[in-house]
């Protein structure tokens, strides 16, 4: 079986090419078979080395490129390559050359394969926003409030017609606030959620831009790389006519995260935490759903974390070098 990874040098895409290799087989609906070749497609090489890895680097935005990351023995694609929140929504045209012609160049290399590759295509919870209900559930009609949140529902829609119409087997699933983020601070808008965790774990001071009694909805990246390749391995007859879910997380507040910080760290790791208000952050955070019912998603047998300190413990287990304040 051949596999493609789009945006495969990023965080949750090394992730999960690690979760592959260790596997070493997937089921896409043949009964398990033996993983030969993982592409992994991002704007620069990734770093893991394996002889069933082929590091690629390109533009998902370049038609040409993206067509050539195919061929008649791909079976299976995980579409990640994204401009995050943040950078989307103050570059307006590089969040539509890579969110949504990117997709649409992908989709329809899959499409011209002839034979209806597994494509799961992860999107967000950025596409609802504005005036919601207190607990967005599995019939929310999603409202996006940035840019972000419009490709992304438009991504969402074509993979559900691109399915209709039997070009491929897709299903895309919308990922919760993934936190700790490792490494270094990137353009998406809930950034702070993971940096003030990440940052004071390695002895470095980070600003809270928003009220400690502000929620979000999140998930550790080991987590989501598992309801990954649970979506992936699902049978079409689970997924039925509609191919777009809502995955399980957790609500929590940013004074529960600094509690967990607080129970790995201790108090000195706390006290690098400062609260700088910014007004801008606040006022669109303000439009980000915190609240999930995700009956659908558990019913068909996603898990997520049990609760923060899961999330915490699960960052400092899976990036042991990048913690050096420890209780």
């Amino acid at each position: 079986m051949n596999i493609l990874i789009t945006g495969g040098a990023g965080f949750l895409g090394q992730q999960l090419l690690r979760a592959l290799l260790d596997r070493g087989t997937l089921d896409a609906g043949r009964g398990p078979q033996t993983i030969d070749r993982i592409v992994c497609f991002d704007q620069t090489e990734g770093a893991i080395t394996d002889p069933r890895v082929r590091n690629i680097a390109g533009s998902i935005a370049d038609p040409s490129a993206v067509a050539a990351l195919v061929d008649a023995e791909t079976a299976v694609v995980v579409h990640l390559a994204a401009v995050v929140s943040g950078t989307a929504e103050a570059d307006f045209d590089l969040g539509m050359r890579v969110n949504l012609d990117g997709t649409r160049n992908l989709l329809q290399a899959c499409r011209a394969l002839g034979h209806r590759p597994r494509v799961l295509f992860s999107s967000s919870i950025a596409v609802f926003g504005g005036d919601l209900p207190s607990v967005v559930t599995d019939a929310t009609t999603p409202t996006p409030q940035g840019s972000y949140g419009v490709q992304k529902l438009i991504g969402e829609l074509l993979v559900q017609d691109y399915t209709r119409k039997g070009f491929i087997d897709g299903r895309a699933v919308r990922v919760p606030t993934v936190v700790v983020r490792p490494g270094k601070p990137n353009g998406a808008a809930s950034g702070f959620a993971s940096g003030i965790i990440r940052e004071p774990l390695a002895g470095q001071p980070c600003l809270l831009p928003v009220d400690l009694a502000t929620e979000m909805w999140m998930a550790s990246p080991r987590a989501v790389v598992g309801m990954f390749l649970r979506a992936l391995e699902l049978p079409e007859s689970a997924w039925g006519w509609n191919r777009v879910l809502n995955l399980p997380g957790l609500v929590a507040s940013m004074h529960d995260a600094l509690a967990a910080l607080r129970e790995i760290g201790g108090e000195a790791a706390a006290a690098l935490v400062k609260r700088q208000p910014d007004p801008a952050v606040i006022a669109l955070v303000k439009t980000w759903a915190a609240r999930f019912e995700t009956r659908r998603a558990r019913e068909m047998g996603f898990t997520a974390d049990a609760d923060v300190m899961a999330i915490v413990r699960a960052y400092v287990e899976d990036n042991p070098a990048a913690v050096v304040m420890r209780r």
